[in-house]
């Protein structure tokens, strides 16, 4: 052999994994399974349950960006884009579709699939809704988290009531494109009958609309609000709990998120454990798990959090039972 083609040899030799790694590297990102992350509402309201969520992945040993992808849609609380951005994941063929709390876009993935394993996070029961046969064998292609919002509903009237025992008319905000809204406002309204106080109803979808709620308690002199569970809100908890603090309406929300902004009192499930066991059921379909043997997890966390500087703010004493019966006071 030549000098000059031994060289020559050699060197391609040597060359030739640094020429071939690039293909094999992308060889390997396609190769990753991929969750479809499918969320009512936006990005940016959300950092911190997206560290939980993938907290629970990795409790499966799933990290994001080194053996699994996520890709995310985000319908920016724009509901009725829900339909077009499940039926993208079904086409793109991920691994599962995952739907943090939303009736609505568990309701979509479920329409765009019937193969793809779906966990969901709803707040009315999944068997109902035709999403699982049933709690404990949810037979099909979805399984997920009964997130208990809108049941407790009532219970946040009482608590309400124990705060603002002089409140009388109360109103009560709702997305009218909440799937769970026709029945709260029942409840509600049944619920403040037994009590002797009025339920005013307003409805908002978007900012410009909970502006309007606002202005409507002002003029019909509402004593305390009540806030219906929404992804809209969610988003929009800022302007909703400087709205409550500008106008002074006591407010009682659905999740501690609203207090930790500045809210006076919320009385819900926690956000955090439901976040953390859409990424725990995901990893698990990810090992190999069914959904159809998955039972639909019930939650069981809930979490009373009193804000007492928005209430000073507001010239409320909270009474000592209650916060005896707080999970938090914010001091």
């Amino acid at each position: 052999m030549r000098r000059r083609e031994f060289i020559t040899l050699v060197g391609g030799a040597a060359a030739a994994p640094s020429l071939l790694w690039p293909f094999a590297a992308r060889a390997q990102a396609t190769s990753l399974p991929v969750v479809g992350y499918l969320y009512a509402g936006s990005r940016g309201t959300v950092g911190p349950l997206l560290a939980v969520f993938r907290q629970g992945l990795a409790e499966n040993g799933y990290v994001e960006g080194q053996n699994v992808t996520i890709d995310y849609r985000w319908a920016e609380g724009h509901y009725q884009r829900l339909p077009e951005l499940a039926a993208d994941l079904a086409r793109r063929q991920v691994a599962v579709i995952v739907t943090p709390p939303s009736t609505l876009a568990a309701l979509a993935a479920k329409a765009a699939t019937t193969t793809i394993p779906i966990v969901f996070s709803v707040t009315d029961d999944p068997a109902k809704l035709g999403l699982v046969e049933s709690l404990a064998r949810p037979g099909g292609n979805a399984t997920g988290m009964n997130f208990l919002v809108a049941e407790l509903v009532t219970k946040r009237l009482g608590l309400l009531h124990e705060l603002v025992p002089a409140a009388v008319r109360v109103g009560l905000l709702v997305n009218p494109d909440n799937a769970n809204t026709e029945s709260v406002t029942r409840d509600v309204t049944a619920a403040a009958a037994a009590i002797g106080a009025q339920i005013d109803v307003l409805r908002a979808r978007d900012s410009r609309e909970i502006e309007a709620a606002f202005a409507a308690l002002v003029r019909n002199r509402a004593d305390a609000l009540l806030l219906g569970p929404d992804t809209v809100f969610i988003n929009r908890r800022v302007q909703i709990v400087t709205l409550a603090a500008r106008h002074a309406i006591p407010t009682v929300f659905p999740v501690r998120e609203y207090a930790e902004a500045g809210g006076l009192m919320s009385y819900g499930t926690s956000l955090t454990e439901t976040y953390r066991q859409l990424g725990v059921y995901a990893g698990r379909i990810l090992k190999g798990a069914k959904p159809a043997e998955l039972p639909v997890v019930q939650s069981t966390k809930f979490e009373l959090v009193i804000n007492l500087p928005t209430a000073r703010a507001l010239g409320l004493d909270v009474p000592p039972m209650l916060l005896a019966r707080a999970d938090e006071v914010i001091e």
